[in-house]
């Protein structure tokens, strides 16, 4: 459980580091993480597949990836309730380590998404549910955790709120640069952000 703590503890940091990037005032501003939790559910749902009529396939990279969105909004409602962070890291590591047990994808993420709209909460046991549906242990987050934020601070770096921002690298979108890099590294290193950010340096089209 230490280790859990000390990987949500670091992502909390990371997320009030990156909202504070975007706005000092973040805290202030009013946002409503909540919405942004249930329509990232909605989009969620069409790359796993609901519709009966036709057939499809379940996008589990791409499943993982919103989840990790929903994380990011996830950690933001909690750090808005003005716990400290190790309370609130304490709180997200039982809660993920005690997720519901529906075995239905769509209904574990509406269960999600329903918490959103009718609390404007993020609930961590169903939020684990949908995690562990999708073979994604508190690991797997943590590393994909860790390459979205860099990318998204490499993102307002590089010109994303004037628009001068390049999205495709080389035909491939930063996306997928990202997850080729993070592949390559160790995320038990200290410097892994760093590493991370620098290997988005190195690849990004001049």
């Amino acid at each position: 459980m230490s280790n859990a703590v000390s990987q949500i503890r670091q992502m909390l940091s990371m997320q009030d580091a990156m909202n504070t990037r975007v706005s000092d005032t973040w805290r202030e501003n009013g946002y409503e993480w909540y919405r942004a939790i249930w329509v990232e559910c909605a989009e969620m749902l069409d790359h796993h597949g609901w519709k009966w009529w036709k057939h499809q396939e379940c996008d589990v990279p791409q499943v993982q990836l919103e989840l990790v969105d929903i994380f990011h909004f996830g950690l933001s409602l909690r750090l808005m309730t003005g716990e400290s962070v190790d309370s609130i890291a304490t709180s997200l590591a039982i809660e993920l380590e005690t997720a519901n047990k529906e075995s239905d994808f769509k209904i574990a993420l509406e269960t999600l998404a329903s918490n959103a709209v009718t609390n404007k909460a993020f609930d961590g046991a169903s939020f684990a549910n949908c995690m562990q549906l999708m073979n994604m242990d508190l690991d797997e987050l943590f590393r994909q955790y860790v390459g979205k934020n860099t990318l998204n601070f490499f993102r307002q770096d590089h010109g994303y709120k004037d628009g001068s921002y390049i999205k495709i690298w080389h035909g491939k979108e930063d996306n997928e640069v990202l997850a080729d890099a993070v592949a390559t590294l160790d995320t038990s290193a200290q410097d892994f952000q760093q590493q991370v950010y620098q290997a988005l340096e190195s690849a990004y089209p001049d």
